[in-house]
């Protein structure tokens, strides 16, 4: 059963917790118009049970442990599934947006979203139209109208890299300035530049940018 039958849209559900799957199936199954076909805890299930169940629209977390909800879309996208993919998450940080978008995604939605916010999210989704939440939007608006990232060389430093690359092996302040003999206040003033040049908030953005972009490989 689709919606293109009786108007009734058939749904997977994929998160990591079991709350929350059970918390959307709670709230979708009285209402009218909709049918949980099954729920996936991970990326690598979402994929199987999609191609297997084929629903009109997948709610896709993205971050989850048996693999993520962008790699999910994108292998979803290159096997030719008919679902859309709705992602429902709590991150709305470009690192999350963009390339989630980019694999596939039909829309963008934060788990704060009101009950009816979600139902008109799926029903667009069912339709092939683009349903993004009002942050979500308001990122990527910003992400179209940003300069296009000058080359890797004009980006970073090849010190900045270095503090990058040992950041992203995990290591500490104090750990990056034993390893590259120079003093943490230092450390702390090359990560304000990365981040700055990145357009990033946090450790972790960085990092996911910087392999994004091909700075890290």
């Amino acid at each position: 059963m689709n919606a293109e039958n009786d108007g009734t849209i058939t749904l997977l559900i994929a998160d990591d917790h079991p709350v929350v799957r059970d918390g959307l199936r709670g709230i979708l199954e009285p209402a009218d118009g909709f049918t949980v076909l099954g729920e996936a805890s991970g990326g690598t299930e979402a994929v199987e049970m999609t191609l297997r169940m084929d629903p009109d629209v997948v709610l896709m977390d993205l971050r989850m442990s048996a693999g993520n909800g962008v790699e999910a879309i994108a292998e979803l996208t290159r096997r030719g599934a008919r679902a859309r993919v709705l992602v429902l998450t709590t991150f709305d940080t470009d690192s999350d947006t963009l390339p989630a978008i980019e694999a596939g995604a039909t829309g963008y939605l934060l788990k704060d979203a009101l009950r009816d916010e979600l139902f008109a999210a799926i029903r667009a989704a069912a339709e092939g139209r683009t349903v993004l939440s009002p942050a979500v939007a308001s990122r990527l608006v910003t992400a179209v109208r940003r300069p296009a990232v000058p080359p890797v060389d004009d980006t970073l430093s090849a010190r900045e890299v270095q503090v990058l690359e040992q950041v992203a092996r995990g290591a500490s302040n104090r750990e990056i300035a034993r390893r590259l003999f120079i003093s943490e206040a230092t450390v702390k003033t090359h990560l304000i530049h990365i981040y700055g040049k990145l357009d990033v908030r946090d450790r972790a953005a960085a990092v996911a940018v910087a392999y994004q972009r091909g700075i890290l490989g």
